[in-house]
């Protein structure tokens, strides 16, 4: 505006004195606004650390984390202003299993039974793909449905058992749950073959599916393999190799969702901090 105006008729124009637009230059910022900086630097230093994952719920509870307290409208107005957006969640549709196979399909056992409320009681699986240079991936999880932590997962060119197959065994193998806990899937051949009903059985395991063509029967697994696909795959593909997309979901489940992403249905702490304070 000075190019073309003056600072007089600026000045005249909004009806202040030159003497106060020169004071006004020349203030100190007040407390408030002090605060408000230093403020910023933390969130921004907070919304590099997880990759602009966090919104301003996630935020405002991190800085609680850290001992430092303040109102989540404050916190949403300093990223509006500094321009810092969490990703967005997209529309999530989920995709149907191909349920057309001749194996023994388990009851929806999951539905009639209460949330849990231990570790180990509940275990969710599911599939989903990721696009690399050198075809699809196809990933593998289990979780504990109480946690929320990936206890499980596993990764392949196809879309065979052994993924599914190679989840289970590291949850089998790290957890050493006890006989009777229910495994929830979909009716995927993966899950319903002889070689997973097998591996069931032999760990005291058991099944329970999900209605055909009801993947919100297992929304928990669904909300993950989205919440993963936005936060991981969003971010960091596309890959050129599956053992990069391997890496990145190591790091991904392992580094940062089961030990440091605050989770809203476990009162904004992480899947491992909740199980600390059960254990």
């Amino acid at each position: 505006m000075t190019p073309k105006h003056t600072v007089a008729q600026l000045c005249a124009a909004l009806g202040v004195t030159r003497s106060g637009y020169h004071a006004w230059l020349k203030a100190s910022p007040s407390a408030r606004q002090s605060a408000d900086l230093v403020l910023v630097g933390q969130i921004t230093a907070n919304h590099l650390l997880h990759r602009q994952r966090y919104g301003a719920p996630r935020h405002h509870r991190e800085l609680r984390r850290q001992g430092i307290h303040c109102s989540r409208k404050r916190v949403a107005r300093l990223l509006r202003q500094a321009g810092l957006r969490g990703l967005s969640p997209r529309r999530f549709v989920p995709q149907t299993t191909q349920s057309g196979h001749g194996h023994p399909i388990a009851p929806n056992r999951l539905a009639k039974r209460p949330a849990p409320t231990g570790l180990n009681e509940v275990w969710v699986c599911d599939l989903t793909y990721v696009r690399t240079d050198e075809g699809w991936m196809y990933v593998a999880v289990v979780m504990d449905l109480c946690s929320r932590r990936v206890v499980g997962w596993a990764c392949s060119a196809t879309l065979a058992a052994s993924a599914a197959l190679g989840a289970l065994r590291m949850a089998l193998k790290h957890r050493a749950p006890p006989k009777g806990l229910m495994l929830h899937s979909d009716r995927g051949i993966q899950y319903a073959c002889t070689d997973h009903r097998g591996l069931l059985a032999a760990a005291g395991l058991i099944a329970s599916m999900s209605r055909a063509g009801n993947p919100y029967d297992n929304a928990a697994m669904e909300s993950f393999m989205a919440t993963y696909k936005r936060e991981c795959v969003n971010i960091a593909g596309p890959y050129a190799t599956r053992s990069d997309a391997a890496a990145d979901f190591f790091e991904y489940a392992e580094t940062y969702y089961n030990r440091i992403r605050l989770h809203s249905s476990l009162n904004y702490r992480s899947p491992m901090d909740f199980e600390n304070g059960i254990n």
